[in-house]
């Protein structure tokens, strides 16, 4: 028997998503697939106050049948805008990161879009594929407080 669908919706980030985006960041596998590290509760809140006042920034919530599974966003970056997101483990391999980015794509018509992820992360690399976009280049990226030093693909949607 086949499972049906999800049901994969975007609106406006709410106050009260924030503790639980804060949980889903916490993930140690998350944190090991993306090689990033999890912000603290104070990081987590400034970075959060940041970019919710930002409209340079668009960024939704990833709602799933109803239920918050994540978020994706559209940030400027070295003078390029660029797409990321980040769901919450339960909703990982369903399909839900692809529905989203191609709701989201919907609505952020601006191209060229850019996307960088770290070139272990198969799953993300394919859902990036799957909306269309193509990689660039790869190159080695330097660690930060919020990012493990690795090889980083490129990609853009034209």
């Amino acid at each position: 028997m086949c499972n049906p669908p999800n049901l994969v919706r975007l609106r406006e980030i709410q106050s009260q998503d924030l503790p639980k985006l804060f949980e889903f960041q916490l993930e140690p596998e998350g944190n090991e697939r993306a090689l990033t590290h999890p912000r603290n509760s104070q990081e987590f809140d400034e970075h959060w106050y940041k970019i919710l006042r930002d409209p340079s920034v668009t960024i939704r919530a990833i709602m799933v049948d109803g239920t918050l599974a994540g978020c994706i966003s559209c940030f400027p970056c070295e003078k390029q805008n660029h797409v990321g997101y980040w769901l919450g483990k339960t909703h990982w391999g369903k399909g839900v990161a692809s529905d989203a980015l191609l709701a989201f794509l919907d609505e952020v018509t601006d191209r060229p879009l850019y996307a960088r992820v770290a070139a272990s992360n198969a799953s993300s690399i394919r859902v990036l594929q799957k909306g269309g976009f193509q990689e660039v280049c790869r190159e080695w990226t330097p660690g930060s407080e919020r990012f493990v030093a690795c090889e980083e693909v490129v990609f853009k949607l034209p």
